[in-house]
């Protein structure tokens, strides 16, 4: 199984879609898959369901956090890195599907409990979040 299948599954299996990008990637870059699950799981749904950046988006985001961020003073040239494939990642994701706004994503304002439902109902999140996960995953392959 490839990461993108990988993350597709894990997102099918109940995880959000933030977890379930990072957590494709992060055994790989030294990180247990429980632990990413934790780390990313506040970012699903656009950040806690406000529905801001796309979860499989800031899951990326942290998969080249873990992958190229600095961690010392030392490694400036490591955070302009980061900053550099975030905003690749943004340009090709912006590229398949226009935005990386959750809202504007799913057309479907689910923090509210009638949102939540209407999208479930219409299965939105097996359609179109589970293509946005696969996406994610596609992107950090080609730049990382």
């Amino acid at each position: 199984m490839n990461n993108s299948q990988k993350a597709v599954s894990c997102f099918n299996n109940g995880f959000n879609c933030s977890q379930a990008v990072f957590a494709a990637f992060s055994p790989e870059l030294g990180i247990p898959e429980n632990i990413a699950y934790k780390i990313a799981c506040p970012f699903g749904a656009g950040m806690g369901r406000l529905q801001e950046t796309c979860g499989a988006v800031t899951g990326a985001f942290m998969v080249i956090g873990l992958k190229h961020g600095k961690s010392n003073s030392e490694e400036e040239h490591l955070k302009q890195l980061s900053y550099d494939l975030v905003n690749k990642f943004t340009e090709m994701f912006r590229a398949r599907n226009k935005t990386i706004n959750c809202r504007d994503l799913i057309g479907i304002d689910i923090s509210t409990k009638e949102g939540l439902e209407k999208a479930r109902d219409m299965g939105l999140f097996t359609s179109l979040c589970a293509k946005y996960v696969q996406d994610a995953v596609e992107i950090i392959e080609i730049i990382l």
